[in-house]
């Protein structure tokens, strides 16, 4: 599992994988559109998601794929930029654009031309704000905060060690899970943070609905859901 995002148009619980975009329904999971090693998944606005990584068998797309686009909810995808040349292990899109990492950090405010960037230290994941003016990327060393698109990063003070992390929609609210698999959140865009329950299990990726209070955590073990703001989850799927 290298992602999970919810569709900001019905809600949907997503889950990118290395056999496919998933959606998660009444307890069950059900595959969207063909099979692909999705390494980098973002969601650009209702139905419309970005992604990276292979194509599975009888897919044609190129080898790596690059940043490949679905308008329909993952039904179909079609080819952006970089094929062949770019398998983003991170990806996150603002309103300012898009923002990647597949060895070296670039960034892309049309998905189409790209400029290199620097950051200190590898990103596990990358999020930015709604609007892009703020954007987060856990590491080893810590977390680190940049507020011009990527272009600059300094640590970000008092934040606990997180291994994945993301914003909701309303631009303040921020959600992250560290290596141990304990849930922060943070109302400030980022300033403050609490400390929430204790998951069981490091995680694999974590999504924050537009409204804040739907928190997804991913995990080895299953998905756990949270309907508000992460003060109790429920198992809305298990190994």
């Amino acid at each position: 599992m290298h992602g999970a995002a919810y569709d900001p148009g019905d809600g949907t619980l997503l889950l990118a994988t290395h056999h496919g975009l998933l959606e998660v329904s009444d307890g069950a999971l059900t595959q969207v559109g063909p099979v692909l090693d999705l390494m980098g998944f973002t969601v650009a606005g209702p139905d419309h998601y970005l992604a990276s990584g292979h194509p599975g068998l009888h897919v044609d797309l190129p080898q790596p794929v690059g940043l490949i686009e679905t308008t329909d909810g993952g039904r179909t995808w079609t080819p952006v930029s970089r094929q062949g040349q770019s398998d983003f292990h991170a990806l996150t899109v603002s309103d300012a654009g898009v923002l990647g990492y597949d060895g070296s950090l670039v960034a892309s405010t049309d998905g189409q031309a790209w400029e290199r960037r620097q950051i200190p230290a590898e990103p596990h994941t990358l999020a930015a704000s709604p609007d892009g003016g703020q954007v987060l990327a856990t590491t080893a060393q810590g977390l680190l905060r940049s507020a011009d698109g990527g272009a600059s990063w300094t640590p970000a003070a008092g934040a606990p060690l997180l291994q994945v992390v993301t914003w909701a929609g309303d631009g303040r609210t921020v959600v992250g899970v560290d290596p141990a698999g304990t849930l922060w959140t943070s109302t400030d865009a980022a300033d403050t943070w609490q400390e929430g329950p204790r998951l069981g299990s490091p995680p694999h990726a974590v999504a924050a609905a537009d409204d804040g209070p739907r928190i997804a955590v991913v995990t080895a073990e299953g998905v756990l859901e949270s309907a508000d703001g992460g003060r109790t989850f429920t198992d809305v799927l298990s190994d």
